[in-house]
């Protein structure tokens, strides 16, 4: 009689429910494992024959099939091994485990029998719950990760010795989820910035209406530095765009160690050198790129026009849609990718252009330069801002900046402004609106609508970039805590319109 187990697999950043069923009859020796299973799961039978006889129990030498069902569904991963283990130790009668069907198993075994930590647990338990599984076998270096799930009882263990003991005398508690401050470990902070008060009022409104951004500038300037500070003014994630960033790690086996769910804004910083596949995802597993790593934070792109022409134009669909889709030969998944971008560059090949040093660069080569970023990328940029270099004098006289915390309660005030705005709207920021909402969203006043036509005539906007400079001025707005978009408010948004058609283009 064959016996059955739950376990899962994953495709995409999404679980699903499988069947280990193990039959065991009389017959030549042999150990055979079914449906549609990858070579890294073909590759348990040795692994899970070592780990039984090592952990002290009775292999079997007959024929073992082992069967994976949903047969049509390829499997791919490690965690599968335990539940094959402990499905063979039942058919042999070695341990009684008749309530299995209420626990969902996972985890890769040693040689010795010792438990591994494993991909995709987190998504795993989600589609568990929704199966009404509510109690998961899992490797102590996933409990973290796995107890982080509301109403779930999760039981992690060292090896198969003490899973075994579990079935049979179940005198094992839950594992409980630790609350780590993930506060006290940013060190980084916006008041160690000196001066580019205006560049950091542009990160500011980008941060605040989840806007994408260029910052143009002379090396060493302090493009990176500002960057890699952003999430010190993002709020923190909700349960649910925790769950939703920390289930993408999680397939990518990206957690740290002792980690659970991700409660900061991720940013991700790829190199320039990086693939097509790296960027967006894909490849044979379909795994996430960075632009889903990035997902519900930051992705900068440091020197954006060193990048492959190519592999920036992929960046189209994924900065207007909030998601990527790839189909393969292995399958179609669709990744989420809703992320503040952030370019940086410099202004001309030399990098001197606009600043105190002599720039060699011709109008012809610094245009050639620029326009390496395509039409279509520029359009999708809400915010344009130039970083100066300092002189020593500015250095001398500049007061420590203004803290990240003071920035952050400002942008945490705004972004609560657009929630309740946008609750019946199905969005969350204002740089989400659809022309519809702009329409209703963003009413200009008379004087407005003649500085916009103004503007849009002179520098021959595109639609795009028009509805794109109506929301940078709604977060101003929101910033200001106004209801109406005044004159100000659009000025600013303008201002940071403009200025690459005035110095560049």
């Amino acid at each position: 009689m064959a016996v059955k187990l739950n376990t899962a697999s994953f495709l995409g950043v999404e679980g699903n429910i499988v069947s280990v069923e193990v039959d065991i009859e009389r017959g030549l020796p042999c150990f055979n494992i079914v449906g549609l299973a990858d070579t890294s799961v073909k590759e348990s039978k040795e692994r899970v024959k070592a780990s039984i006889i090592n952990s002290g129990f009775e292999f079997p030498v007959k024929k073992i099939i082992v069967n994976l069902a949903p047969a049509d569904m390829r499997k791919v991963g490690s965690l599968f091994d335990l539940p094959i283990a402990l499905g063979i130790l039942m058919a042999t009668n070695q341990i009684n485990f008749a309530d299995c069907r209420n626990f969902l198993i996972m985890g890769e075994l040693s040689l010795s029998g010792e438990l591994n930590k494993v991909r995709g647990v987190l998504p795993i338990t989600i589609e568990g719950m929704k199966n009404n599984i509510k109690n998961f076998i899992v490797p102590i270096g996933n409990a973290e990760e796995c107890s982080a799930i509301n109403k779930i009882n999760c039981y992690a263990f060292n090896n198969l010795k003490e899973v075994v003991y579990f079935i049979k005398y179940r005198d094992l508690v839950p594992f409980n989820h630790k609350t780590i401050n993930v506060e006290s470990k940013n060190a980084l902070d916006f008041s160690d910035i000196l001066g580019q008060e205006s560049c950091k009022r542009a990160l500011e409104v980008a941060a605040a209406g989840n806007h994408n951004i260029l910052m143009i500038g002379p090396p060493g300037s302090g493009k990176t530095m500002m960057a890699k500070r952003i999430p010190t003014i993002l709020p923190n994630l909700s349960y649910e765009d925790a769950l939703e960033v920390t289930k993408i790690y999680s397939v990518t086996g990206s957690l740290n160690k002792n980690e659970g769910l991700i409660t900061r804004p991720p940013f991700r910083n790829p190199h320039h050198t990086s693939t097509t596949a790296s960027l967006i995802g894909g490849g044979k597993n379909l795994m996430p790129g960075e632009i889903s790593l990035a997902h519900n934070g930051v992705l900068f792109l440091d020197e954006i026009l060193e990048f492959k022409k190519n592999v920036l134009e992929t960046l189209r669909q994924p900065l207007e849609e909030k998601k990527i889709t790839i189909n393969r030969a292995y399958g179609r998944v669709t990744f989420p990718c809703n992320f503040m971008t952030v370019l940086a560059t410099n202004p001309c090949p030399c990098g001197n252009f606009a600043s105190k040093k002599e720039c060699n660069c011709t109008d012809f080569q610094r245009k050639r330069y620029i326009s390496k970023l395509s039409g279509p990328i520029l359009d999708r940029i809400d915010l344009f801002t130039f970083v100066n270099s300092l002189d020593f004098k500015d250095i001398e006289n500049c007061s420590r900046g203004e803290p990240s915390k003071n920035i952050k309660s400002r942008v945490e005030k705004a972004r609560r402004i657009q929630k309740q705005r946008f609750k019946n709207e199905g969005i969350h920021y204002n740089s989400e609106m659809s022309s519809k909402l702009i329409r209703k969203y963003c009413n200009l006043d008379e004087r407005c609508l003649l500085l916009i036509k103004s503007i849009y005539i002179k520098y021959n906007l595109t639609t795009r970039a028009y509805s794109r400079i109506l929301k940078v001025a709604r977060t101003i707005a929101d910033l200001n805590n106004s209801k109406k978009i005044q004159e100000s408010h659009l000025a600013e948004a303008l201002h940071y319109r403009k200025f690459l058609d005035e110095k560049f283009l």
